[in-house]
């Protein structure tokens, strides 16, 4: 597939990824998983520039999960140092793109120099005003929103806004993506059909394409190309049927 088949008019705002399948790559290769990480970078950069060439204005990354910390340690460090190292080689090449950097998740855990990394970066990409290319790090679905509840509780609890005033516009400002509009598709390599804690609230009425004969070191430009033009051929109906969506479009 190439961007030439995809309709322009019809883009997706804000593409998910769960970026999975690294560490059963590398065993087929008969490395150790962290061999894995290091080759889904390119998967990321071609995921970054399609992106761009489209004209799509935010990717969101499950980068790094809550439940991730469990993983064996040696994993957790390499992938942490990863981190740190990747983004101080990307940001010349996300600034020559124009691209935003920002981060979700429960950033304070996360080492004290992976978290300055990612400071730099955000700071050093503010003013660019192409794609938005966030991070989702030590993040789960259940921890936004359970963060979420607890800032508006807080602010019931101060007088500041009323129960009455909570619905769900209110609840999506408190939520870390914030500014950032719904996600419209979810793409899962590895072969898993489910979105594992990843942007719940968010996903309520996205697209979900799960990519069963790739790994993510895999993925390339037409891959992406591929779910841009799945995504197409959909009819998203938001609980209204076929017949209500086609009368509103006419």
């Amino acid at each position: 597939m190439s961007p030439e088949n995809i309709d322009k008019s019809n883009l997706p705002q804000h593409v998910a990824v769960i970026m999975d399948g690294n560490g059963r790559w590398a065993k087929k290769q008969g490395a150790m998983r962290i061999f894995g990480h290091h080759h889904g970078i390119k998967a990321v950069r071609e995921t970054v520039e399609a992106c761009g060439e489209l004209g799509i204005k935010y990717l969101t990354l499950y980068t790094f999960s809550t439940e991730n910390w469990n993983r064996p340690k040696l994993e957790v460090d390499g992938i942490m140092q990863l981190l740190v190292s990747t983004i101080a080689k990307e940001v010349p090449e996300l600034n020559k793109s124009n691209v935003k950097l920002k981060t979700i998740g429960d950033i304070q855990s996360l080492p004290s120099k992976a978290r300055k990394e990612l400071e730099s970066g955000i700071e050093l990409t503010a003013n660019n005003t192409g794609l938005t290319l966030t991070l989702a790090l030590s993040y789960s679905g259940k921890w936004d929103i359970i963060q979420a509840t607890k800032a508006i509780a807080e602010k019931v609890k101060k007088s500041e806004i009323s129960v009455e005033d909570i619905n769900e516009e209110l609840f999506s400002r408190y939520l870390a993506t914030e500014k950032t509009p719904d996600v419209d598709l979810m793409i899962r390599t590895g072969g898993d059909h489910r979105i594992s804690n990843y942007l719940l609230w968010q996903s309520a009425y996205s697209e979900l394409l799960f990519i069963d004969d790739i790994f993510w070191p895999e993925f390339r430009k037409p891959h992406l190309f591929d779910a841009i033009y799945t995504y197409q051929l959909r009819e998203r109906r938001f609980g209204k049927t076929g017949e209500q969506v086609k009368k509103e479009t006419n």
